[in-house]
């Protein structure tokens, strides 16, 4: 289906019996307690919009801008309404935000500029002095930007390292040899390092390449480009086409039988522009093959994050749960679900800085009530807004990646 058409908005629409059990789920609800702010106020102002019965305002659109496509309401609608469709197609129809940070995001979505910005972090540490140079709301979305990379910088410290268990094995990879049984014929998982992700998750996907090469799996890897996530729920369709384009191309010359991603939020998009291809995070892969995998013990509590794309895109937190209860004498205190969102998503973070803030506090406050040695999430956005959160606190809590940890963990056979 081509995007911007407001016939299909409104028969989206028209699916809601405006029952209202998505209320309760819903993170922008229960943060606002307005019915704009509510997943059938937003679906009567798309098609209030797509009919052509309001114009466009700045009011308008303002709640369809903050909405965090979490895809709670989606989750528990028994009318099976197909919000993530709807969203994806009201934004394509209104555009962009005028406020969208255009530059911040661009230097999100290419690894090299990345990289760039990793090495002039450590040299000039200036996360730490050049918010105070920027000030007011203008420039609110860059201080937000620079507090993400002084998280990430403080997060350097493993799990392991944090409770004095002594220097942190670093996962090799398993040694050459017949892969493990494997159901059929040997399977090939092609791993999609994202943009963003292929930067500041690397161990992860590091992790991942281990890991699922450990289960019998044969990995290779595409080039590390943006998907178009970003684009895609923004409403920037025409650059969100052409990343389309370039995971066709990327996956043609591949040869694989699966694509995976370690990072939840590039999965709607990727399964969009390849419908016809599996495409999931590696917990589901691993999963199946479980017990071909040890790992050894692990005397520690940690807060488990679910991001909303892994609970609600990948349904794959049993997975990831049965993988981490793997690993012996770790303890695991998930973090609430519904309607708890961290407010990262995706672009909203720096659209959004004080909105995301006010989620964030609501997240961390259920960390407080833990006595936990460290916080687990799979979602790059999610975990970079956390640490900055925590770091804001002065908290030194460890963030990690669980395949990160469950990579250090893992006994080579």
């Amino acid at each position: 289906m081509p995007l911007e058409n407001p016939h299909r908005i409104a028969a989206l629409a028209d699916q809601c019996v405006q029952c209202g059990l998505c209320l309760p789920v819903c993170p922008t609800y229960a943060l606002d307690g307005n019915e704009a702010e509510s997943p059938r106020g937003r679906i009567a102002i798309a098609a209030a919009l797509a009919r052509g019965q309001v114009s466009v305002t700045a009011a308008l659109r303002e709640p369809l801008d903050h909405c965090l496509g979490c895809l709670n309401c989606q989750r528990v609608c028994p009318a099976g309404v197909k919000y993530d469709e709807l969203l994806v197609e009201t934004r394509a129809l209104l555009g962009p935000a005028p406020e969208r940070p255009r530059l911040l995001l661009e230097a999100a979505k290419r690894p090299g500029l990345n990289r760039w910005l990793q090495r002039l972090d450590r040299w000039t540490a200036a996360p730490l002095w050049l918010g105070r140079l920027l000030p007011g709301k203008k420039y609110a979305p860059w201080r937000t930007a620079l507090a993400l990379l002084r998280g990430h910088s403080g997060q350097t410290t493993t799990i392991v390292k944090t409770l004095g268990l002594g220097a942190p094995r670093k996962p090799k990879q398993p040694h050459p040899g017949p892969p493990l049984p494997s159901r059929g014929e040997s399977v090939s998982v092609a791993l999609f390092p994202g943009c963003t992700a292929s930067v500041q998750d690397a161990e992860a996907e590091r992790a991942a390449e281990i890991l699922l090469a450990a289960a019998g799996y044969r990995v290779v890897r595409l080039p590390a480009f943006c998907c178009g996530a970003l684009d895609l729920h923004d409403g920037a369709t025409r650059d969100a086409e052409a990343a389309a384009v370039r995971v066709r191309k990327a996956w043609a010359g591949m040869g694989a039988d699966h694509l995976v991603t370690v990072t939840p939020g590039c999965l709607s998009t990727l399964r969009r522009t390849l419908p016809e291809v599996r495409v999931d995070d590696p917990y589901r892969l691993l999963a199946e093959r479980i017990d071909g995998l040890q790992f050894s013990p692990l005397p520690a509590r940690l807060a488990l994050h679910v991001p909303c794309s892994q609970a609600n895109v990948a349904r794959s937190d049993a997975a990831l749960l049965q993988l981490l209860q793997r690993i012996p004498q770790l303890e695991l205190k998930r973090l609430s679900a519904a309607p708890y969102c961290c407010g990262a998503a995706g672009s909203h973070v720096l659209q959004f800085p004080g909105r995301a803030a006010q989620l964030r506090e609501i997240a961390l406050s259920q960390v407080d009530t833990l006595d936990v040695h460290g916080l687990l999430s799979s979602n790059i956005g999610c975990r970079l807004h956390l640490a900055a959160g925590l770091d804001q606190r002065g908290s030194t809590l460890p963030t990690l990646h669980p395949l990160t940890l469950l990579a250090q963990q893992w006994i080579p056979s």
